[in-house]
């Protein structure tokens, strides 16, 4: 049997937390997400643009505005990845800060 969505919850937060990403500040709760809301279309260094996430599938993440500027970090997370962006109003100019395979 699988662990509960309480236990992948508090995973991923203590592992969020231990990145020590620069004007991100602490996570302290990450809330269900619909795939299509958090699909961002990122372009890659060779120009491809891409979807990292399903559509239909349902994610844990968060929106933490960075402690100085406009722009804010969105955490996104599965059992499998786990993903720390950087966006402006709305998703807009969104960019990948880490993209990682959890063990």
């Amino acid at each position: 049997m699988g662990r509960s969505i309480a236990e992948l919850k508090k995973q991923l937060i203590e592992e969020f937390n231990s990145l020590n990403i620069p004007e991100m500040k602490k996570v302290t709760d990450l809330y269900t997400l619909k795939g299509s809301f958090i699909n961002l279309e990122y372009t890659l260094p060779s120009g491809q643009k891409v979807k990292l996430w399903d559509d239909k599938k349902i994610y844990l993440g968060a929106e933490l505005c960075k402690e100085s500027g406009s722009r804010c970090f969105g955490l996104v997370a599965d059992e499998n990845h786990l993903l720390v962006c950087e966006y402006g109003d709305n998703g807009a100019d969104p960019e990948i800060i880490l993209l990682k395979k959890r063990i």
